[in-house]
């Protein structure tokens, strides 16, 4: 249990710096924009600079930022899902300023596609180890527990929010790398974590019974347990059938590890599911 959640915590540092060298060496300079709440403090910080002559760093402006939607997270999302946030934030904030402003590239366009691929890589590894990169990633599930749509639509509304800014502030130009970039980190973001926003897991046991407690205890989700029988040991078994958010996926694996190392579990992508889904409120009878 120390060692997953020790790699959880490096992969979220690593993602952090990973974003940090992103807005630093690619993104800041050139005025092309990053995703989400990163994206958001970066336009800022320029607006304050350039339009009112006052220095806010993106990495402090980040951090604040963040502290609210933090205590939304505490209480709609989940204790320990947001605790990774907050490590994110504060990681990505120190790497922000510690790290000096460079440019490696005059070519806005080098700088918006490797930029985004770094900052893809960085949320990309965090997601895939159920941990976030904190602000829009919490805004866009307590959005999408509420109404059941795809947190992918909230990512696209917030972001194209940020991006119309960018173009009324500055050079139109500006907007349209940052969508360059936009589109370059979700693409990374897909490659290497899933990019369905539900997916299905049936799990092969012998322990179904332990198994479906566990995962009941972490998440309310329903379950359903079919006879299964092994065509080469003849032995009889159960399949647990179970359709999860991508951000429960972690979890999942973790709980199935710990319960039943033995279980085979297949993940197939769920496209679309019809009828009831359990949602933030509802209990389960």
């Amino acid at each position: 249990m120390f060692f997953i959640e020790a790699k959880r915590v490096a992969v979220v540092i690593l993602g952090s710096l990973l974003m940090a060298l992103s807005l630093n060496f690619f993104l800041i300079n050139a005025n092309v924009y990053a995703s989400g709440f990163a994206g958001a403090a970066q336009l800022v910080s320029s607006v304050l600079k350039d339009h009112l002559d006052i220095t806010i760093s993106t990495g402090i402006l980040l951090l604040v930022f963040n502290i609210p939607v933090f205590i939304l997270g505490w209480f709609k999302v989940g204790k320990g899902f947001t605790i990774y946030s907050v490590l994110s934030v504060a990681f990505a904030t120190l790497f922000l300023e510690l790290l000096p402003l460079r440019s490696m590239s005059d070519d806005i366009m080098l700088n918006a596609v490797f930029g985004g691929v770094l900052a893809g890589v960085g949320v990309g590894i965090s997601l895939k180890l159920g941990a976030s990169t904190g602000g829009m990633d919490i805004v866009a599930m307590i959005l999408s527990r509420m109404q059941d749509k795809p947190i992918g639509v909230y990512f696209l509304v917030l972001n194209g929010i940020l991006i119309v800014f960018a173009g009324i502030l500055y050079e139109p130009e500006n907007a349209l790398y940052t969508m360059v970039a936009l589109y370059v980190t979700t693409s990374v973001i897909d490659m290497i974590h899933t990019r369905h926003e539900k997916v299905t897991a049936m799990i092969i046991t012998r322990n179904a019974d332990d198994l479906q407690q566990a995962i009941h205890r972490q998440m309310v989700r329903g379950i359903t347990i079919l006879p299964a029988k092994g065509a080469y040991s003849k032995e009889d078994k159960n399949m647990l059938y179970v359709v999860i958010t991508r951000y429960e996926l972690y979890d999942l694996e973790r709980i199935i590890s710990e319960t039943d190392p033995q279980a085979f579990t297949n993940i197939v992508q769920t496209v679309g599911i019809f009828g009831f889904f359990r949602k933030e409120n509802e209990k389960l009878t």
